[in-house]
């Protein structure tokens, strides 16, 4: 990190780019035990399921939770369903986990005997999701569909490498997704975004390569359609209202990989950060429990350890290490327990450092205030609440030691529920 003496610069956060030693590959993590389905939909009663206790199923194989179920989830692994349970998902999002004894893999056969996914019908049937994020589900359910379509190489956290790696090694499956792609698109445009560094080594035919610089928070999405494109998504929008698609290449190259095999993807490459500073690449089968992974990998956490899905800067602490492998699971982060900075119930001291780094330029001084007070209509329409982009950049640089990203994420929630409680009761 790099700040002006007199505090008046914003942080300058380099990110991470691939290195020689990423050619050797991820290290793949066997198999566990019992596997993790995390499907993001609720059932009402056991009545509604259509899967039960008991009930077998095959690698790749495509379920539904109930019958009034819109979407479809893949098993990833072979073996028999011995729990359903309704957990609240991340930010008290409707869920259901269900709990798999593995045993050894049997793929299903219905994808392999269709015909492939440059046919958007049986993209949206087979493809709801992919590994990598953004979910590739939504991309096929834009209406229109998007003209220009963005493959994102970069990564967008700090220490995170998963999508560089999927972007410089991906070759034929790469190449072979991006024809698929242009077949249930029809983008008049396409391009692959990666680090400057990386420019030289992708090779990726059939598609316009633009090397980004790799500092943070410049490798957010929103601001990469804004510095690269020149479109900015509109408040409470998203980039379908500019007509940009972001899919991550990793997705890419999954689904090229599907066209060549007729299977399933069930992998998901992730980076993996030791509390020492360490990193290794891996692939993992979805549903790994994330216990399983450290173990692998010889990775300790410890008591008192905390145990981040995704970067510093914008990932989540887990609450278990049974918490599973997802499809937008980009990274794992251990922090040591006595390198973690802790946060301070303390009043904003006015410093403006947190106005000065952010890069939507949100009077965030003025929006904590009305958020810590649970003012959460008064956040959004007076002090840009949903302008956020999400960088955490705010509490990185808060001298008072405020959850102030925290806040803001708890304030989003709220609101958007609010309004959801007062449309369902006019």
């Amino acid at each position: 990190m790099k700040r002006s003496f007199f505090g008046w610069g914003k942080p300058r956060l380099k990110c991470s780019v691939i290195g020689i030693q990423e050619k050797e590959g991820p290290a793949g993590i066997p198999l566990p035990a019992k596997s993790f389905i995390h499907v993001k939909e609720a059932f009402a009663g056991v009545d509604d399921l259509l899967i039960r206790l008991g009930t077998k199923v095959r690698t790749g194989q495509r379920l539904r939770l109930t019958s009034r179920s819109e979407g479809h989830f893949v098993s990833p692994v072979t073996g028999t369903i011995r729990s359903i349970t309704p957990p609240a998902g991340y930010r008290g999002q409707a869920s259901t986990s269900i709990a798999i004894e593995v045993t050894k893999d049997e793929w299903d056969e219905e994808f392999g005997k269709t015909e492939r996914a440059s046919s958007l019908k049986n993209a949206r049937a087979f493809f709801d999701s992919l590994p990598g994020e953004p979910d590739f589900g939504s991309l096929l359910r834009y209406d229109p569909l998007p003209k220009t379509l963005v493959i994102n190489g970069v990564d967008k956290d700090l220490f995170v490498i998963t999508s560089q790696l999927a972007a410089s090694t991906g070759g034929e499956d790469l190449a072979r997704g991006i024809d698929a792609l242009k077949g249930m698109i029809g983008a008049e445009r396409m391009l692959l975004l990666v680090p400057f560094p990386l420019v030289d080594r992708v090779k990726a035919a059939g598609v316009e390569v633009k090397g980004v610089d790799p500092s943070y928070p410049s490798t957010l999405p929103r601001l990469l359609a804004k510095k690269v494109l020149g479109r900015e998504v509109p408040v409470n929008g998203g980039f379908q209202d500019v007509g940009v698609g972001f899919v991550g290449a990793e997705a890419v190259s999954a689904l090229g990989k599907a066209e060549r095999s007729g299977l399933m993807p069930v992998e998901k490459i992730l980076t993996v950060v030791g509390k020492e500073g360490s990193r290794v690449n891996a692939r993992a089968r979805i549903g790994t429990p994330v216990r399983d992974v450290l173990n692998a990998l010889k990775v300790g956490a410890a008591h008192g350890d905390r145990v981040v899905i995704g970067g510093p800067m914008t990932g989540r602490p887990l609450l278990s290490e049974d918490t599973p492998v997802e499809y937008d699971t980009d990274a794992i982060l251990v922090q040591d327990g006595t390198q973690i900075i802790r946060n301070s119930d303390a009043p904003c001291v006015n410093c403006g450092e947190c106005v000065r780094a952010c890069p939507a330029r949100i009077p965030v001084n003025m929006l904590i205030r009305f958020l810590e007070n649970g003012l959460w209509e008064e956040a959004a329409d007076r002090y840009d609440l949903f302008s956020c982009v999400e960088c955490g950049l705010c509490s990185y640089v808060c001298i008072a030691r405020i959850p102030i990203f925290q806040h803001i994420m708890l304030g989003k929630y709220e609101y958007r529920r609010t309004k959801i409680a007062e449309e369902s009761h006019a």
